[in-house]
Order: structure tokens, then C-alpha cells, then sequence
């Protein structure tokens, strides 16, 4: 069953009884060409929770393809469940279903609670899925290239900030050390940072311990942002950056590979009153949706490594727009974004 919000072109219940399938396809816009967006397994306190989720996570990825240059559209998936639990083979492939009945409008990868070899296992079913393993012709793991678009577009921010791009002799502080946050780590440390960081799984704080004995580790994510830090980088999940913890920030840059790292609308405002330099979300972490594009014709890792570093040039000219502008970054951003989907998509009412 199809379902239409006010802004997303398509909203698809999936319910296989038999897996325990339930999920949601969120297709924002195909202006620029198909929906491609991950997969989010997470165990959701309700439907509603899961609904709100996809179609934010849809919209944004419509604004990353689009500023990261790609022609695709912005779509996105999320499968309401405990992938420790409830993930399986038949309930992977039965969503593999789903994504085939919708033609090719929408293309998957992984995100928070997929992997590539989950993605192995949904191709079975589809042709329209990306981020898969090396093995079977795909990019791997994404999280290689979203850390390094990351730390592009923090090095662009830095060079905003304080006049050069790098990021030696700075306190970052990092949210989240999972396939993203760790890294970005080495690139930090690599680049002469400190860095401070926090994770609530204990598995994940022993690595930091055992591998980059140097960073700091904090007990919680509140004490991260109130920390003297001089770059956060939330890579967790989104609503980091909200009401409460807006006035506790010290860091003068946020950057980060979450996606929605604000809550609200107006934080953006907030933000800009406390002179924090935001880079926004979906800009800086778009290396991994350049990496799994990068499969659909046929995966070179330094082609999208090169395009993933480009990052670091639409960073510095948002952030620019924005001072000349006189409008926050997140704004400048938007505008940017949608002037290509609407300049670029126009072309396709061109009749050939």
C-alpha cells in the first residue's frame, strides 16, 4: 500500500507476516534520477516514531545526493525491529521484494543496524541495492568514505574558522565511535588532533582503548558537549544538537556524520546566536552515499574517493554563501541544494 505525505512523492508500508517484516520506503523526490538512501534497522518505540524517522532521513538524503553531485533522488528505508533479534534471511529478503516492486524508483543501502552482508542478502531479491560486499562486485563498507568526507568538511570548517584546514592542535570530541566514528578517529589523530569521545557500547569504548590508547573517553554524550572542546562531531544518531544542549556546547564548530543532528527547526538560529560554526549534516557526510553510487556503474574506489574529497569545496562554499548571505549555514545549504534539483530535474520535462 502507497501512502503520500504533503512533500514525499511515495510513502510504502511493507508488512510480510511470515518474516516479520515490517518496514517503511520513504521516496522524497526522483528529480534527479532514482531514490537512493540506506536502511535503517532499529527497534522503534512505535509506528509513528518509525514513520517520522524514514521521512525526515528521505528528505535529507534527497539535499546530500543532490549537493554531492550525483544524480539520484533522495529516498530511504527503515525496518522496525532488533537486528540482534529479529534479523534473518527471510525477513532480509522479503524486504528484497519490496524494494524490486517499486521498479528501480528507489535503490537501498545499509545504515544504522545493516551491513553489507545484509545487503548480500537483500540483492537476492533486488538488483536495485548498492553498498554491498567486495566479493560480489560492490563498495564495502560505506563508513570508509563517510569518515573521510567528514574530515574533509571539518577541515573546511576549520579553514573558516581559524584560517588554515587542518585540524592539528584541536580538541574534537566525537559521539559515537561505530563504523564512522572510529574512522574518522585515525584521520583526526593522523591530522595532530586530540581527541575526546564517548560511546555507550562498552565493546566500542574497549577498542578505543585497546587501538588509540591517546583519546579521552567520557561517560556520556552530555558530558561530551560540555566538555572544553573546540569541535564536536556527533556520529550517532540525529537530534543531538536540541534545546538542551545547544546553551552547554563549548565546541566552536559542529561537524559530524549523523544524520538530523538538529532537533527542530530553529536550531540552525540558535546555533549562529552562540557564533557555532554549524557544517551541515548532510553535506559533510555524504562520502558514503558517493561510495555505494559509485556502484551503480561500476564500483572504482579512487574515482569515488576523489569525488568524496570534494566534500572539503562545497563545505568551504556553503560556508561562505552563508557569511556573504548573512544566513546560516544549514540555510545556505538548502538553497543550494534545491536550486539543483529544481535547475538539473527541469531538464527532464525536456522531451527527447
Amino acid at each position: 500500500m502507497s501512502v503520500f505525505s504533503n512533500s514525499h512523492e511515495q510513502v510504502v508500508f511493507c508488512h510480510d507476516r511470515q518474516s516479520g517484516l515490517r518496514a517503511i520506503i520513504a521516496v522524497y523526490s526522483t528529480a534527479l534520477g532514482p531514490a537512493l538512501g540506506g536502511t535503517r534497522f532499529y527497534p522503534y518505540a512505535s509506528e509513528d516514531e518509525a514513520l517520522h524517522d524514514v521521512l525526515e532521513l528521505s528528505r535529507g538524503m534527497a539535499y546530500k545526493n543532490a549537493l554531492a553531485g550525483l544524480d539520484l533522488g533522495g529516498g530511504k528505508a527503515v525496518i522496525w525491529g532488533d537486528p540482534d533479534r529479529d534479523k534473518s534471511e527471510p525477513l532480509l529478503r522479503a524486504y528484497g521484494r519490496f524494494v524490486q516492486s517499486l521498479g528501480g524508483r528507489y535503490y537501498t543501502a545499509c545504515d544504522v543496524g545493516t551491513y553489507v552482508q545484509d545487503m548480500d542478502i537483500v540483492a537476492k531479491e533486488t538488483r536495485f541495492v548498492t553498498g554491498r560486499s567486495e566479493s560480489h562486485g560492490g563498495a564495502g563498507d560505506s563508513s570508509v568514505l563517510t569518515a573521510y568526507g567528514v574530515f574533509q568538511g571539518m577541515r573546511a570548517a576549520a579553514e573558516h574558522r581559524w584560517g588554515t584546514p587542518t585540524l592539528a592542535g584541536r580538541r574534537v570530541g566525537v559521539a559515537g565511535l561505530g563504523k564512522v566514528g572510529k574512522h574518522l578517529s585515525k584521520h583526526l589523530l593522523d591530522d595532530g588532533a586530540a581527541v575526546v569521545a564517548t560511546d555507550v557500547s562498552a565493546r566500542a569504548r574497549e577498542w578505543a582503548r585497546s587501538t588509540y590508547p591517546q583519546i579521552e573517553l567520557v561517560d556520556s554524550n552530555d558530558e561530551l558537549i560540555a566538555a572544553p572542546i573546540d569541535v564536536y562531531a556527533p556520529c550517532a544518531l540525529g537530534g543531538a544538537l536540541n534545546d538542551d544542549t545547544v546553551p552547554l556546547l563549548q565546541a566552536r564548530i559542529i561537524a559530524g556524520a549523523a544524520n538530523n543532528q538538529l532537533a527542530h527547526p530553529g536550531i540552525e538560529k540558535l546555533l549562529a546566536e552562540r557564533d557555532v560554526l554549524y557544517a551541515p549534516d548532510y553535506v559533510v557526510n555524504s562520502g558514503g552515499v558517493i561510495q555505494v553510487a559509485d556502484e551503480i556503474e561500476g564500483f572504482n574506489f579512487a574515482r569515488a574517493k576523489e569525488r568524496a574529497g570534494r566534500i572539503y569545496d562545497t563545505t568551504k562554499q556553503i560556508l561562505d554563501l552563508a557569511a556573504a548571505d548573512g544566513v546560516p549555514p544549514a540555510l545556505a545549504a538548502d538553497r543550494l541544494a534545491e536550486r539543483r534539483m529544481a535547475e538539473v530535474g527541469r531538464l527532464r520535462t525536456i522531451l527527447v
